[in-house]
């Protein structure tokens, strides 16, 4: 935000401070309670709970993630099924719902920070079991399309909880709250907001959105800055060809500069009630979410927490990722480097912003090994180093307290910083209790069954013989996201110009 002050308000001395917080609070509380006057209590609160619509959370896996220790993390998926109202806006045919885009946005514990991580559709990943519309349960499958989690069943509003159980895996973070986002309300919530102002890097024509319309066609968006609202923000998101290498990485920076942008839009307007009430409108009619936000009270209060963060304390950047022939490969071990950072709440510049100025979730102590028994559970090992041996020191630790190790490998990836833990259906429990003989250890569910240790770095450091070092004596802290992660970040209050296209 810009130095600059305001003039005081009336009342205020020159020699008495602005109890600023408190005021912004009243602010808000008369903004309120002036909506519901004019409006009417309850016809804006039935009309805005009538619009909401939610998934089942039946269809989530019974094996996920541990809840949060700091900060909320919020999967908004961009739906381009073209049922119903969205059919006149373009773009393909057919009623089953894909998911085009999709971010997970994690809001800090301390209310000053947020960062949304984009997740690129074409990423091969291992979709887990998902709840078909019939009640039966699919096999999961492995090294499939990310986008493809959505649309397990085949059904016009897709399938967000299985690309909720599918993100989970993914990232070992657990998923607070879910909002699929659809063709038509993404519009109207651009028109309720009077336009985005966005930037084109060079002149792009119909034959630019539609590749198969055989011509150039007409000029759609000039080249430069301009502002764009309804059918024109919808082409503007979704249009990839004839910029950069035409890929959908591309695609996905102009997003991240489409949401900054609406977000310092928004954020400009303030507490206006001509504004928010058509803006609320529009968003309650456009999304479908998880239970936990199926009222108004609960979205409104959810997007109350957001209120306090400054613009430049808005960052996206994108998954790590390397091109696997025409599709992308998750980037190791620079993903999960970024997401053990989420998880422990820390910035990508490596600072705790959880409510206790720590951030990070206590790792077990050491001592707290001798009550691990392992009795029972049977555990697979893989080096994921260079460090010869260290298969077998883990073994034997294992061994130590009661597990069965099922053999020890090599990883296929020598790299690995931290220590990996994945469990398959109905091991959750075991897991977590094993990670208490590796602390700092990143642990996640798998569409495998069993339960399978990628050894890191952060063990390698570790005394020999004993567990793994505490986050805070590795060397390998869950802060440590790559610098190519970190410095390709766009802050919300960036130029809407820079960075708009990869290659």
């Amino acid at each position: 935000m810009s130095g600059k002050r305001g003039k005081r308000p009336e009342g205020i001395s020159p020699g008495k401070p602005a109890k600023r917080g408190k005021m912004r609070g009243a602010t808000i509380v008369a903004v309120a309670f002036l909506v519901l006057v004019t409006a009417g209590a309850g016809w804006l609160y039935l009309k805005l709970n009538g619009n909401i619509n939610t998934f089942g959370a039946d269809g989530l896996s019974k094996n996920r993630p541990p809840a949060n220790a700091a900060g909320q993390n919020v999967l908004v998926i961009g739906s381009d099924s073209r049922a119903g109202g969205n059919a006149k806006l373009g773009g393909g045919t057919g009623d089953v719902g894909r998911s085009d885009t999709a971010f997970i946005l994690h809001v800090y514990g301390d209310g000053k920070h947020a960062i949304g991580v984009s997740i690129p559709r074409d990423s091969l990943v291992d979709v887990p079991p998902c709840k078909l519309p019939n009640g039966s349960w699919t096999s999961g499958e492995h090294h499939a399309m990310f986008n493809s989690a959505f649309s397990v069943g085949d059904t016009a509003k897709g399938n967000p909880a299985c690309t909720q159980n599918t993100v989970e895996q993914l990232t070992g973070l657990r998923v607070d709250h879910t909002v699929v986002v659809d063709f038509s309300g993404f519009s109207a919530m651009t028109s309720a907001v009077g336009g985005v102002e966005v930037c084109v890097p060079k002149d792009l024509y119909e034959g630019d959105l539609n590749p198969n319309l055989g011509s150039r066609g007409e000029l759609i968006f000039p080249k430069g800055p301009q502002k764009v609202s309804g059918q024109k923000a919808l082409d503007y998101v979704r249009v990839r060809h004839g910029i950069g290498d035409g890929s959908d990485i591309g695609r996905i920076q102009r997003q991240q500069a489409f949401v900054s942008s609406m977000i310092k839009k928004v954020k400009s307007q303030g507490l206006n009630p001509t504004t928010l009430l058509p803006l609320a409108d529009a968003a309650t009619k456009s999304m479908t979410v998880d239970p936990g936000l199926g009222s108004a009270d609960k979205m409104i209060s959810f997007a109350m927490a957001m209120k306090n963060i400054d613009l430049h304390n808005i960052k996206f950047v994108t998954m790590p990722w390397q091109y696997d022939g025409a599709r992308v490969a998750v980037k190791q071990p620079d993903a999960n480097a970024l997401w053990a950072s989420l998880k422990a709440d820390r910035t990508i510049d490596g600072k705790d912003a959880g409510k206790d100025g720590h951030g990070s979730e206590p790792s077990p102590s050491a001592s707290s090994s001798e009550a691990v028994d392992g009795a029972g559970v049977k555990v697979s090992i893989a080096n994921g180093t260079t460090v010869p041996g260290l298969g077998a020191r883990a073994a034997g630790l294992l061994q130590q307290h009661g597990y069965t190790v099922t053999g020890t490998s090599n990883s296929r990836l020598r790299g690995e910083a931290t220590t990996v833990i994945e469990f398959g259906p109905g091991e959750a429990d075991h897991a977590r209790t094993l990670a208490k003989l590796f602390p700092g250890s990143y642990v996640r569910g798998a569409s495998a069954s069993g339960i399978s240790v990628t050894l890191g770095k952060d063990y390698a450091d570790a005394p020999a013989g004993g567990p793994a070092a505490s986050p805070s004596a590795s060397a390998s802290t869950p802060d440590a996201v790559s610098s190519e992660v970190a410095d390709k970040a766009r802050s919300a209050d960036d130029d809407p110009c820079a960075n708009l296209s990869y290659g």
